[in-house]
């Protein structure tokens, strides 16, 4: 057993040197003597400290931290935001040494088995070429020696070139290797995380089973005969159902005489026209014999005609018509009355005058809504426009735009719904199909008649300068130079705008902006701080195009020109409170009308700063309104449910008649309006009904005939009538 060697030791400083010297000695040592009695010297650098045991033992710590050393800390940037340069706290601490992009794969994963198994496919191709190659060279060695046996024996000359063909063909089929097969190269680049891949939820279909609908195949072929046939039948049909309405026509004729004679002999039994309510069906049953020939002809036809198909919108028009028919049928007293009723105890009170109440209009979509506008149509004297809003700030909900007539006051003929309030309107004297809106929310809109639909025509934004405040007035003006119709608007925001129809938006401008005079404050630096005044009602002259009125609610009136922006023509310390109508007289130029909540109505003189008359109704007069077949006949209305009609002419202190025309004493009349043509006025409350009144012949006295003496009529005898009083009253304060 040799004996085992100790494991060499060798220093740094035994190098090559030491070995040379120890050849060049010549000594002879056995083998690892030398290693173990040569001395170790360990080698140092030549400026290396020397260190005393004590000092090597001492201990540094140090600790690593993950700031880069070599990162600036005094980086500035430049701040859009202050506009400065700013200091940047944050630097990025992170230091990249060494950054390579590879594609590695773990072995484990099943992308590495795969490629693995690719490989171990490839070197086994590689090895059976090698295979067959080192064959083919074995089988020419053993053919050689073949070859020259045969050549030594002449008899087996005829099996060599067979010997030789096989040869080669097998040779062909050894030395064409097997090629494998095509595999697709993985695509390196387009690698997903699967971490980053999200779930998608499962869809989930909802299915349900019903019966088929039944169903029939048919099947014919026509030619000329069977054609020819089918227009015979149908002739005779044809010919048949006349010879049946003609045996019905004189059936219907005793019918309608029987109805008339028991109309008359009722009406000779209670000496009145009796009222009768039917059903649609029998409207058409006895249309003929009640309302004429010419209204069935007419209308007949397309009812019974629309009745018989689904189409409802067809029906329309004709439904309508009957709609009305009953409801004359059934408010005909009421319709009576309007027509041919006359107060007759008139004529033993001669200063005196009363109200008949005629028909109710309300809505119950409408119910809780209070009459914020009313305004008749210019055109059509019997449709009347009804604005429904909210008084109450605190309550401010929807609001609706409903239009009525006389002659159907079951139903509104239009009905428009907002999403705010409607706080006031106005229709247009040459377009009345065109009715401007003004919301609580600011805005204005306009609807057209003509296109019944839910959506207004025109609608202001924000971005086309709406009101911050309601939108307490809305006036219709005449057409500016390029024929475009405008209109204008007053909000407690101060500003009185005019707003331009375009093609397909409203282009408003500020004519001018109220500012409270007097009440100025001094804000920084000495500017003068105008306070806002803010606009509650307004009136246009009705001659004087340029000029009009504005209340407002710290209760003073101005006289404004459209010309002027900045500056008032004239100012009038109205009220104690705020102004809730202004409206100037429809005949005599000079003269206007102001209410206000401090439960006031006062007329005045335009030219004069003083009131001319003052009313005191002892509760706060939400409107009023000229009569338009008199300069000194008006009417205003009171929160405690009654209704004031003056009349100058007759009594100059105090109403001729105050009425209360609602149920309940907590019903608040908000507005009232005269029909141009009737002597009848509407009255809106604040649970969105409205009341149709008429005016007893005391309340609307014309001028009587003289013997002899033509009655002198017109705007000139309206003039000279209230001239006549405001001269009283102006002597008056002179000699005072």
């Amino acid at each position: 057993m040799p004996q085992r060697q100790p494991p060499r030791r060798q220093s740094i400083s035994v190098g090559r040197g030491a070995r040379k010297r120890d050849e060049d000695s010549g000594t002879d040592v056995g083998e690892g003597a030398d290693e173990w009695a040569q001395s170790k010297a360990t080698v140092r650098p030549p400026d290396q400290l020397e260190l005393t045991d004590a000092e090597l033992k001492e201990e540094f710590t140090r600790i690593l931290t993950a700031n880069n050393p070599h990162a600036p800390q005094n980086i500035v940037r430049y701040s859009f935001k202050e506009g400065t340069y700013k200091l940047i706290g944050v630097v990025n601490q992170l230091a990249v040494h060494f950054s390579q992009v590879g594609n590695l794969i773990p072995k484990d994963s099943d992308e590495g088995r795969r490629q693995h198994y690719r490989d171990e496919l490839a070197a086994g191709s590689q090895e059976s070429a090698k295979v067959v190659i080192s064959e083919t060279e074995i089988l020419e060695e053993e053919e050689e020696p073949k070859e020259t046996e045969a050549e030594t024996e002449p008899g087996s000359q005829t099996d060599v070139p067979a010997a030789e063909a096989a040869a080669k063909a097998t040779e062909e089929e050894l030395m064409t290797p097997k090629q494998p097969k095509e595999r697709k190269l993985t695509n390196q680049f387009n690698f997903s995380e699967r971490a980053s891949q999200t779930l998608n939820n499962p869809l989930r279909d909802r299915e349900c089973q019903m019966e088929p609908p039944p169903r029939t195949n048919f099947s014919a072929t026509a030619n000329q005969w069977e054609i020819y046939d089918a227009y015979v039948e149908e002739l005779k049909k044809q010919e048949k159902t006349k010879e049946k309405e003609k045996a019905k026509t004189p059936v219907a004729k005793k019918m309608g005489k029987m109805t008339m004679r028991k109309m008359t002999s009722m009406e000779s039994q209670n000496g009145k026209g009796m009222q009768v309510c039917v059903s649609p069906e029998a409207i058409l049953f006895l249309m003929p014999t009640l309302l004429g020939n010419l209204i069935f002809k007419s209308h007949g036809p397309d009812l019974l005609e629309h009745l018989e198909s689904d189409d409802i919108t067809k029906v329309t028009q004709a439904a309508k018509i009957v709609e009305r028919m009953v409801n004359q049928n059934t408010y005909d007293d009421v319709a009576q009355d309007f027509k041919y009723y006359e107060d007759a105890a008139d004529e033993y009170r001669d200063l005196e005058g009363t109200l008949l109440p005629l028909w109710k209009f309300q809505n119950d979509k409408a119910k809780r809504l209070a009459v914020t506008a009313l305004c008749w149509n210019p055109k059509y004297n019997d449709l009347f426009a009804v604005g429904h809003g909210s008084y109450d700030f605190m309550k401010q909900s929807r609001g609706m735009l409903l239009l009525y007539s006389l002659k159907n006051p079951s139903f509104p003929e239009y009905i428009f719904s907002s999403e705010s309030g409607i706080m006031c309107l106005d229709m247009h004297v040459d377009h009345p199909y065109l009715v401007v809106v003004g919301h609580y929310d600011g805005n204005v809109a306009i609807y057209n008649l003509k296109k019944p639909q839910s959506q207004p025509s025109f609608r202001s934004s924000a971005k086309s300068g709406k009101h911050t405040d309601p939108v307490w007035q809305v006036k219709w003006q005449k057409d500016d130079m390029d024929n475009n119709l405008n209109f204008f608007s007053v909000s407690s925001d101060g500003r009185i705008v005019s707003w331009t129809l375009l093609k397909s938006e409203l282009v408003h401008t500020d004519v001018i902006k109220l500012k409270a005079e007097g009440n100025t404050t001094d804000g920084l630096n000495g500017l003068q701080l105008h306070t806002v005044g803010c606009g509650t009602a307004f009136d246009f002259h009705k001659e004087i195009d340029y000029m009009f009125l504005v209340g407002t609610e710290e209760g003073k009136i101005y006289k404004c020109s459209k010309s002027y922006s900045s500056k008032f023509l004239d100012t009038y310390d109205a009220h104690n409170m705020a102004v809730d109508a202004v409206s100037w007289n429809p005949y005599h130029a000079k003269v206007f009308m102001s209410c206000s909540s401090d439960w006031t109505v006062k007329i005045w003189d335009h030219t004069i700063k003083t009131p001319m008359f003052i009313y005191d109704l002892n509760s706060a007069v939400g409107d009023v309104a000229w009569a338009p077949y008199s300069s000194t006949v008006f009417a205003a209305v009171t929160t405690d449910g009654k209704t004031h009609v003056f009349d100058l002419s007759i009594n100059k202190y105090e109403a001729i008649c105050s009425q209360p025309v609602v149920a309940k004493k907590k019903n608040k009349i908000t507005h009232v309006q005269f029909n141009p043509i009737h002597p009848i006025i509407i009255v809106g409350d604040d649970r969105g009904h409205v009341i149709c009144l008429k005016l007893s012949p005391n309340l609307r006295k014309m001028p009587k005939e003289k013997k002899g003496q033509e009655v002198q009529k017109g705007p000139a005898v309206e003039i000279a009538k209230l001239d006549k009083l405001l001269n009283l009253v102006r002597e008056v304060k002179t000699k005072t």
